[in-house]
């Protein structure tokens, strides 16, 4: 968690000296080896790929990815994960804020057998920032974008910021 921590602050230090093209490659660090990033351009262009949001229940229904499917990263369940996505070669797109909890759960899954799973690079923040559609809870288009915390929401610049519960840990993005 320390070296987290470190790096975290590291990466804002080095953004706001070098830029967008640093945040992509820290970010890709931050989200773990274990499981294939994939790209914002590739996901929207392959309808066929199963969307995982791995964020918290209050964190999807502010917004998320039109087609997602709700998981969860505290309460996720392998079982009941299991039972819901039979399909071990479908290609799983798993994706949370920025990549970090994402990759995670996408190593679980991995250990479960899933073949085929790929973490969304730079997670919604990124989707929201290359201009695309979100939609809310109730599946209608919407501009607001759960920022996670207020640390981790200084890397959103699009979209309408929403907040929920400030204490919770920063490092996990």
């Amino acid at each position: 968690m320390r070296k987290t921590g470190l790096i975290i602050v590291i990466l804002f230090t080095t953004i706001s000296a070098i830029g967008q093209r640093t945040l992509e490659k820290v970010m890709e660090k931050l989200s773990g080896d274990e499981v294939p990033l994939v790209s914002v351009t590739e996901v929207r262009v392959n309808p066929s790929y199963i969307r995982l949001d791995i964020r918290e229940k209050e964190e999807f229904e502010v917004s998320h990815l039109p087609n997602a499917r709700y998981v969860g990263y505290k309460e996720f369940d392998a079982e009941k994960f299991a039972r819901a996505f039979p399909d071990r070669q479908a290609t799983y797109v798993v994706y949370c804020s920025v990549g970090i909890r994402s990759g995670k759960i996408g190593e679980k899954l991995q250990r479960m057998g899933y073949s085929r799973v790929r973490n969304l690079s730079g997670g919604i923040f990124k989707w929201v920032e290359e201009g695309n559609s979100i939609v809310d809870g109730d599946e209608k288009p919407t501009e607001k974008v759960h920022a996670y915390n207020r640390f981790w929401g200084m890397l959103l610049s699009k979209g309408v910021k929403v907040y929920g519960r400030e204490n919770q840990d920063e490092n996990d993005g």
